[in-house]
Formats: structure tokens, C-alpha cells, sequence
């Protein structure tokens, strides 16, 4: 079987594999492997079938064509184009491309090098302007290790340092540069109430605003009321000039452009989701007063410790962002306060999606959602929170999340249960491209074993 899916061997010998990884950089060469488009249709036969939203399918047959799926069935109903690549799955598992719905891939490679991190601008607590579209490193060599695992799209986020720190974007895992790997630049904005966001530095008698949850709030009410009035004279602002060109009289003078407020406008209109993060019970509700009060749309972010309002939760009717599960519990928690979270909001009929909140550890984000399942998540729902849920939150539900006709074919093929620790991934498609199975460690494993 691992003949089948030796992709990458069937291209390059040993030694030429080497040689062009060495000239050209190991990631941008595993990239670049995948930016042309599908050259001809892809047959995946003989496998079960994870199609998310349409049940399983054992014995199924998959077609990728285009980039897209374009036909998924039992093996028996499914007709194989003429000139396709037939690949034999019997006995494996296939299922959509993993979604992780919080990351900082590309924004660090090296945790303790500094010229190696743009994780957040610590220079203003509120930075709405900033883009992790503009910091986005495609070559990183984490990406590979998230890809192997069966992620193929993330967002990318910046780390929680300030309380309005810039914008999401959403990517894809595989490409020859940022701009293809960049599905959409500006996708959600995070705003943090989490505390850790004060400027606590220097000692009691030097400490910087805002220092206290008090100043966060202030600090932010503020923004959004300073966004509202700018916004009140753009609007301003264009009505004069189109009576100036009615009345054929001179252009009024144009507002200076502020970046800051413009960008909260879009929030302020509703048109972008806030990802609204915040721990406590308290941190919570303050947050999710100030978000009602702007009429903001939001998701909600790192609720870990909020289990004695959950029902408040529930009743917000909003998508919750979970993770990492494996959090220790507070003193005045249950030990599994944290491990039976995602149950505990299912259960509340809470839309749920599970989140790495990191770079180097994509990898384990199946880890973390069949982690949940043996606190009382049902199976079918920390699937759905790693592939459809997340699609759907993120308005990419048409494109991403499930096996079904017309989506793009992001899929995965290994030799077990997706959730399952014990399951390799053997083979991952990108837009009907299979991927090459390899990274930065087994490159080196192999240079060096030889």
C-alpha cells in the first residue's frame, strides 16, 4: 500500500529530490509541487468515505477533477473518466481536509528567535489596522508538518497580546507563494479580554495603560465610539461631495485618513465576524456587553474556564471556538472542567470548532477533537468541528468541510479513524494535487540516516 502513495518518488530519484531541495529551499520545493492545476482526474477507489454532511460510504469511489470534487459514491455507481489516475484505497479512510480555526502558521518559525517572530505589534494595544496577510511566511517548514496530519486550511490569527491586534486571514496549505495560499486576507478581527493583554511592565510605580481590566474596556469603548464618529464623517463627507457635483461647486475638503477607525467600519457595520475571546465568567460577560453594545457580530474565543455560565453561553446563540483541551484545570475546578468543555456546549445545542492556537502544534488539532469524544462529545460532532462546522463560521462552507460534488478537492487518505492517535495519514490532497508526504524532520532524517 505505501507504494501507492510514494507520489513524490514516482517524480524525483532519491539523490534528485535532494539535490533540488537543496538548491531551492526544502519548502518552497514542497509547495510549488502543488500550484499548477489538477492536470488530470484523480480516482480514489475502494476506501470508506467520510463525507461529513451524507454519512459514510464503505467501499466508495471519489473523483477529483479540476480541482474539484466532482463525483463521490459507492465504488459500483461512480463512472471513472477516461485518462484518470486510478489509486486503489481499499482499507484506508478517506475525509475532507482538516480546518484549524485558530493558528499562527507563517507569523513564527522559532519560538526563542526574535528576527523569526511577527506574532503581534506590541507597540499600541489597539492595532485593527494590522494584516497577517501582509507578516504571512509561506515557506514555513511548519506548514508541511500541519499538511501531513491532514490539515489543509487554517486561520491564521495573531497571538493575544493586544485586545484589537489586526486581521485574520485564511489559508491554504499548499502553494507556490503567499498570494495563492491566501484564500481570503481580511476574514475576522480577535478582540481579547483575557487580561493578558494589560501593560503590567516596569513595576507598580511605572506601569503602562491600560493596566487593568477597567482601562481594557475603556480603551475599547472608546475605539469603537471614535470608529462610529469617523465613520459619521465619511458618510458626511460624501454627501457634500455629491451636492458639490450636483451644484458643479468645488470638492469639500476630504476627513485625513485614519487607518485604525477605518478599519473597525466593517465591524461596526456587521459585515466581518469579531473573535471575541475571553476566559473567566466575568471576562466574559464584560466583553460580550461591549461587543452588544457596538452591535458587533462575533464568535466566541478561549471560554476554558467559563463552565458556570455556560446556559448564558448557550443562550448567546453564537459559534464557540474550543481548545487546546488539554489545559490543566484552575484549583476550583473539576479535573476534567476543561476535557468535557466541548460536550458540555454541544449539549447546550452551541456550535462548536476546535483550535490549536499555535504554529508548531497544528498537527494535533484530530488529536484534540478525538480527545473530546471520551469526555462525551459525540464522534460525529468533533468531525464536523475540524471540517464543516469551521467551513460554515468561516463562510467557506460551499468550497470546504465535506466530501460532496463541486467542492474544491481538498482530501485525505490514511489508514484509520481521522481522530484516532494511532491513524498516519498516507496521502494528502490540495485542489486534486497530491502533496508531498514529507517535511524539515524527515528530510533530515533521511539526509542524515544515509
Amino acid at each position: 500500500m505505501k507504494a501507492q502513495f510514494s507520489v513524490l518518488g514516482s517524480q524525483f530519484s532519491g539523490k534528485c529530490r535532494f539535490l533540488v531541495a537543496a538548491l531551492l529551499g526544502m519548502t518552497i520545493f514542497l509547495s510549488a509541487l502543488t500550484a499548477a492545476a489538477q492536470d488530470k482526474p484523480v480516482v480514489l477507489k475502494g476506501g470508506r468515505l467520510l463525507t461529513v454532511t451524507h454519512g459514510v460510504i464503505e467501499n466508495g469511489t471519489l473523483v477529483l477533477q479540476g480541482g474539484k470534487i466532482t463525483a463521490v459514491g459507492p465504488a459500483s455507481s461512480i463512472q471513472i473518466p477516461s485518462g484518470a489516475q486510478v489509486v486503489d484505497v481499499t482499507g484506508m479512510t478517506v475525509y475532507p481536509g482538516l480546518i484549524d480555526s485558530e493558528t499562527h502558521l507563517g507569523l513564527t518559525e522559532i519560538s526563542a528567535e526574535a528576527m523569526t517572530n511577527d506574532l503581534v505589534e506590541m507597540s499600541d494595544e489597539i492595532m485593527p489596522h494590522m494584516r497577517t496577510a501582509e507578516a504571512f511566511h509561506a515557506e514555513s517548514t511548519l506548514i508541511p508538518v500541519a499538511r501531513m496530519n491532514g490539515i489543509t486550511n487554517a486561520v491564521v490569527a495573531p497571538s493575544s497580546g493586544d485586545t484589537l491586534p489586526g486581521q485574520d486571514s485564511f489559508i491554504q496549505l499548499a502553494g507556490a507563494s503567499a498570494s495563492e495560499m491566501l484564500l481570503i486576507r481580511d476574514l475576522a478581527m480577535p478582540l481579547n479580554f483575557t487580561g493578558d493583554e494589560r501593560r503590567n511592565k516596569g513595576g507598580f510605580d511605572k506601569r503602562n495603560f491600560p493596566s487593568t481590566r477597567m482601562g481594557l474596556a475603556a480603551q475599547l469603548r472608546q475605539a469603537f465610539l471614535d470608529a462610529q464618529d469617523y465613520k459619521s464623517k465619511l458618510a458626511d463627507y460624501e454627501r457634500k461631495k455629491a451636492d458639490a457635483a450636483h451644484d458643479k461647486k468645488p470638492e469639500p475638503l476630504a476627513p485625513k485618513r485614519d487607518l485604525k477607525l477605518e478599519a473597525l467600519i466593517p465591524y461596526l457595520e456587521g459585515k466581518k465576524t469579531i473573535v471575541l475571546a475571553a476566559e473567566g465568567p466575568s471576562e466574559l460577560e464584560t466583553a460580550v456587553h461591549l461587543a452588544s453594545e457596538f452591535k458587533l457580530k462575533f464568535v466566541l474565543n478561549h471560554i476554558s474556564h467559563s463552565q458556570p455560565v455556560l446556559d448564558y453561553v448557550a443562550g448567546l446563540k453564537v459559534p464557540v471556538i474550543v481548545g487546546p483541551i488539554y489545559e490543566a484545570p484552575k484549583d476550583e475546578e473539576r479535573y476534567d472542567t476543561v476535557y468535557r468543555l466541548p460536550a458540555q456546549l454541544y449539549k447546550r445545542g452551541v456550535k462548536i470548532v476546535f483550535a490549536s492556537y499555535s504554529a508548531h502544534s497544528v498537527r494535533n488539532l484530530p488529536d484534540q477533537a478525538g480527545y473530546a469524544t471520551a469526555f462525551g462529545l459525540p464522534y460525529d460532532e468533533a468531525l464536523k468541528a475540524i471540517t464543516i462546522n469551521p467551513a460554515e463560521i468561516w463562510g467557506v462552507a460551499d468550497k470546504l468541510g465535506s466530501l460532496d460534488v463541486g467542492k474544491t478537492a481538498n482530501v485525505v487518505v490514511a489508514n484509520g479513524d481521522p481522530l484516532d492517535v494511532k491513524t498516519d495519514v498516507k496521502q494528502v490532497y490540495i485542489e486534486g494535487r497530491p502533496v508531498p508526504m514529507t517535511s524539515r524532520q524527515v528530510w533530515l532524517r533521511e539526509q542524515y540516516s544515509k
